[in-house]
């Protein structure tokens, strides 16, 4: 067992054995081999069943780097491009003044349509056509690439929209035909699970909290913060359909092509970072120019929907965590704690599932991470 390995098993057994975690992957390769493969606990705490290396893990906002690979992957085919505009594929999506926003523009969430109809439910989540059709309908917050602002569930519709009117398929078999097959991950990366798959996920549960929310929390209060605000009937965040464990645990939502999520093994999405950065096992998903074209700033400032800073290049974040924070990783994290990311400096490409939903906290992640990096750098 490389040292790499040892630490990072031993840190994943001590998460789950003081019950900061229930189940864990993680998955590093480095220079397209794999070199941490790792798991801990059980992916159904009501059974047992033990997490194995193949377990898949409703993973979030995760699965929206899997998303974007699928378009890199057709641009390097020559499908599309990233200054395609949008209405050349899907002309309904120009209504309202957005006949101007690109392919680039929706991997950079800068299209101005990061909301949904704000009493969309996770049934209205499953209705593709409704979803799209409600999408192309919205009106802009903004113009079209004048600024960026986090698209919480739109991102993947209208991604996944594109896909399909780019070569007539849903993009969950694209992924499995030109990203996921190839690499050899089909049973165990993907954006819509066949329903014959559904036994073999892990199962999620909400971490324990001692937050309430106070009684005197109110909708008019919710709607002053940005990412919760209602504009034309539109929000970011529809509270019916918030990611939790029971969202992620949910049949119809797991099997529906609900493309700003995805659910997969961490060996799996690592696997795919890597055939980004190079070959693995004689696969390459991207040319090295590419790599660096899709890996660039393409977007940074305040985030118009999280208030935050961001920096974002062709469909991934810059940085991690605030922990992780190097210019030259990229990747995405999902809500509840996962998150794949890969290094253009060092070659690592990381990976970490989990079951234990946290929202919004990425201490196990940081912990891991920094178990991987400082093994990378000698110390």
């Amino acid at each position: 067992m490389n040292d790499m390995q040892k630490q990072v098993q031993e840190a994943v057994d001590r998460l789950v054995e003081s019950g900061t975690e229930r189940g864990l992957q993680v998955a590093v390769y480095r220079n397209g081999e794999p070199v941490v493969d790792v798991v801990a606990g059980v992916a159904d705490p009501a059974t047992g069943r033990p997490v194995t290396p193949d377990t898949p893990f409703y993973s979030a906002s995760t699965g929206k780097g899997v998303t974007s690979t699928v378009v890199h992957v057709l641009v390097e085919r020559g499908v599309l491009g990233y200054d395609t505009p949008i209405v050349e594929l899907w002309p309904e999506f120009g209504a309202h003044g957005k006949e101007r926003a690109t392919v680039r523009h929706a991997l950079t969430h800068s299209a101005g349509v990061p909301g949904v109809p704000a009493g969309t439910t996770p049934e209205d989540l499953c209705d593709w056509e409704g979803m799209c059709a409600a999408i192309a309908d919205a009106k802009p917050w903004w113009e079209p690439g004048t600024r960026t602002g986090y698209h919480p569930h739109s991102f993947g519709y209208i991604i996944g929209e594109i896909v399909r009117r780019a070569t007539g398929r849903p993009i969950s078999r694209v992924l499995r035909e030109e990203v996921a097959g190839p690499l050899g991950v089909a049973g165990e990366l993907f954006l819509g699970v066949p329903e014959s798959e559904l036994g073999r996920l892990a199962r999620l549960e909400d971490a324990p909290s001692d937050f309430e929310m106070p009684a005197e929390m109110s909708a008019e209060m919710f709607a002053d913060i940005p990412f919760f605000k209602v504009v034309d009937g539109y929000t970011a965040a529809p509270m019916a359909a918030m990611p939790d464990a029971g969202f992620g645990n949910r049949a119809d939502v797991l099997t529906s092509d609900i493309p700003a999520g995805g659910t997969m093994s961490a060996r799996a999405v690592a696997r795919m970072y890597a055939a980004l950065l190079g070959e693995v096992d004689g696969v390459r998903l991207v040319s090295p120019e590419r790599l660096r074209e899709i890996t660039e700033v393409a977007v940074t400032g305040v985030d118009e929907v999280t208030g935050t800073p961001v920096t974002r290049s062709l469909g991934y974040a810059i940085g991690a965590t605030a922990l992780l924070d190097s210019p030259t990783l990229f990747g995405m994290a999902g809500s509840g704690g996962s998150a794949a990311y890969a290094d253009t400096a060092t070659g690592i490409a990381i990976a970490m599932t989990k079951n234990m939903f946290y929202g919004g906290d990425f201490d196990t992640f940081d912990e891991i991470g920094r178990i991987v990096m400082n093994a990378v750098a000698g110390r």
